[in-house]
């Protein structure tokens, strides 16, 4: 059984050639969930093509705002005021993360919250692709009670010393991707890689007014959701009815439903609203009454593009979006 084999496997003598050459196992805390949450402490540990460690880096960020739920990942104010602010140690991050695949657990978070603070000062962050651990533990087949960090560390006996500290959370990590990594070798397992899109296109919003008892509980705080770093946003009900699916070489129609999936380069929210202001609905879903669905990673996997080719919804990229907004026929009177 593969997962027997993935608990204990020495380094495969034949090493897959498609595998890549390094990779940076990352672990940030932050202010929040949301997407105007700010990083306030990062941790990498570079490993070589094999998995093994080369070595680590840490540091504190100051957020310039609160800190967010200090009793989960203990940085207070007074602990940040002195950190160097994301600026500051950008370069030294991006040095760290180039030319390697970004390791994390569920890594589009990690990911989504480095693209983001670049974007702010105007820099990209030198990752082309992602490799996400939970996805990796599910294409070994790992018997996880759930896909928490704990149960990983606990199936291949590794100690955590510091829950949610950015360090000790890349250490353990980097000790269990380590054999991960060597069992899926072993066994010629292709690895559940996804491009990373840097964000070349960004709008800071403003940072929601606190509440007097501060942030009300880790993953309420800030009009978030519990349980999802995704924001709880209302837009306004569309208008106009939906005309069907979107047909290749047609305009796009005022009520038609779009959802989107994967990383953009524009950023999510920017370009959900631009499709709201034309007229589109926008949908957080994949249904049967979908119109479109715009992703630049056709074949990641996700559920919404599985659900999507199961439908027959037709799939465009981000660019091809972008053309096809510039002229939405109006819906009929």
């Amino acid at each position: 059984m593969l997962e027997d084999r993935a608990t204990a496997v020495s380094s495969p003598t034949q090493w897959p050639a498609a595998y890549p050459q390094g990779y940076a196992v990352v672990d940030v805390e932050t202010t929040g969930l949301a997407r105007h949450d700010r990083i306030i402490s990062a941790a990498v540990y570079r490993l070589d093509a094999r998995g093994e460690v080369e070595d680590h880096w840490y540091t504190l960020v100051n957020p310039e705002r609160d800190p967010g739920p200090v009793w989960i990942h203990g940085l207070t104010r007074e602990v940040l005021e002195g950190a160097p602010l994301f600026a500051d140690v950008a370069e030294e991050f991006a040095a760290r993360l180039a030319d390697r695949v970004l390791v994390a657990h569920n890594a589009v978070f990690d990911w989504q919250m480095i693209a983001r603070e670049y974007a702010r000062v105007q820099r990209e962050a030198p990752v082309r692709q992602r490799l996400c651990t939970i996805a990796l533990s599910k294409e070994l087949g790992l018997p996880l009670p759930n896909h928490k960090l704990e149960s990983l560390a606990a199936h291949f006996g590794v100690v955590q010393q510091r829950a949610h500290h950015a360090l000790d959370d890349a250490r353990v990590l980097a000790e269990a991707f380590r054999p991960s990594l060597r069992a899926a070798a072993a066994s010629g397992v292709r690895l559940p890689l996804l491009e990373c899109r840097p964000l070349t296109e960004w709008s800071d919003p403003p940072v929601p007014r606190q509440s007097s008892g501060g942030y009300g509980g880790y993953g309420g705080y800030g009009g978030y959701r519990s349980g999802s770093w995704r924001p709880s946003r209302k837009r306004p009900a569309c208008p106009y009815p939906n005309p069907g699916r979107y047909e290749d070489g047609r305009r796009l129609k005022q009520g038609m439903r779009v959802a989107f999936s994967g990383d953009t380069s524009t950023e999510r929210e920017l370009l959900e609203d631009r499709a709201t202001e034309a007229g589109l609905h926008v949908a957080s879903s994949i249904s049967r009454l979908t119109s479109l669905l715009v992703t630049n990673d056709p074949d990641s996997g996700t559920s919404k593009t599985v659900k999507a080719r199961q439908f027959g919804t037709p799939i465009v990229d981000e660019a091809a979006f972008g053309q096809l907004l510039r002229d939405v026929e109006p819906a009929d009177e």
